[in-house]
């Protein structure tokens, strides 16, 4: 790994916490972080008021064009969505009821973040 590799990985998993820490504020139990399997990596995956959802987490700096949320492209949806059927497939959950939600996380102005959590953002 190169060192702007290193410096992106670490500033997803810093983001990833972050948004940890902000869900888990909001009720969010988080069940597990960093999923992978052959659809894909998960980057959280909790329940929320008993339903299992998956969670992508974007992280923008101030200098970027395109926001967060609209980096989420469809061939990442389309990822995203076959990561998570292999997750409810591996775990016996196909009855389970499910979302993807997508946390877009940004410098704030007034705050040290700006977070917005988008639910039901990718439908399966």
């Amino acid at each position: 790994m190169d060192g702007s590799q290193k410096t992106r990985k670490a500033t997803g998993n810093h983001a990833e916490g972050v948004a940890a820490r902000y869900l888990m504020s909001r009720g969010v139990n988080i069940l597990e972080q960093n999923v992978f399997s052959r659809g894909g990596e998960i980057d959280l995956v909790g329940v929320d008021n008993g339903i299992l959802v998956f969670f992508e987490v974007r992280y923008r700096g101030s200098g970027s064009l395109a926001g967060a949320a609209e980096s989420v492209t469809a061939t990442k949806q389309k990822r995203l969505v076959r990561a998570a059927s292999f997750y409810l497939h591996r775990h016996g959950l196909w009855n389970a009821d499910s979302r993807i939600d997508v946390v877009a996380i940004a410098p704030g102005e007034s705050r040290k973040y700006r977070i917005q959590w988008i639910k039901n953002a990718i439908q399966v």
